[in-house]
């Protein structure tokens, strides 16, 4: 089983440093950041796409070294670009839930929780006979409602254990540097490939990836990361 990260109290912000997640629950279920019995897997995630420009550049990168990843997508960008979707499923990669209006889901009832989850599986459904287990919180919020409805409905809640601050336009030699200064067996790292305004993430992606390889280090989805 993959690390588990449980919040019996407290609100986590870390925003200084690689790793960042916001998590409020008094639930001792699972939620997964990375799996510390891997000693050289990782996982690459890419949160709030699918992107008409810099989701096909993602792939075309992840293809020519032969890595598969997870994609946590919005609803509303499956909706709004499905080619872009299509070739996310198409290349094998795996697909996570990101909710359909990226609304923070600590606010909402469970109902409109579930219905966000929902509409989302729907879009990704849409051309493909794919469906996910994985859902990564908006923003990294979760509470109790959400773990329970992952529970009832056989969902992983995923977060991460290193954030490449992409999302807040971190240039590419931070990128690079974090993630090679932090790096270690079992972790989830998380990437955007879509963001408001310029996105360094491709060109990082091109500079990180040849890097981590030749650390020995080998690329997996975040399901297979977390089946041991």
């Amino acid at each position: 089983m993959g690390k588990i990260a449980v919040s019996l109290f407290l609100a986590l912000l870390i925003t200084a440093s690689p790793f960042k997640i916001y998590a409020v629950s008094t639930s001792n279920r699972a939620v997964y950041q990375s799996n510390e019995k891997e000693s050289k897997k990782i996982a690459i995630t890419f949160d709030d796409g699918p992107h008409p420009r810099n989701t096909p550049q993602i792939l075309e990168i992840l293809e020519k070294y032969g890595i598969k990843a997870t994609f946590f997508v919005i609803g509303i960008n499956a909706k709004n670009y499905p080619e872009a979707l299509s070739g996310v499923i198409s290349k094998g990669h795996e697909i996570g839930n990101h909710t359909y209006s990226h609304n923070v889901l600590k606010s909402k009832s469970k109902e409109e929780i579930r219905k966000e989850i929902i509409d989302t599986e729907k879009e990704i459904a849409k051309g493909s006979d794919f469906s996910t287990t994985l859902i990564r919180p908006p923003c990294g919020f979760y509470d109790d409602k959400l773990l329970e409805i992952a529970e009832e409905d056989n969902y992983k809640v995923v977060l991460w254990s290193i954030d490449t601050l992409d999302w807040a336009h971190a240039s590419v030699e931070n990128i690079v540097s974090s993630v090679t200064k932090n790096i270690k067996g079992g972790d989830i790292i998380l990437f955007h490939d879509y963001i408001s305004g310029e996105n360094n993430t491709p060109e990082a992606l091109r500079v990180l990836i040849p890097r981590l390889l030749n650390m020995g280090y080998e690329f997996v989805t975040v399901s297979e990361l977390l089946q041991n």
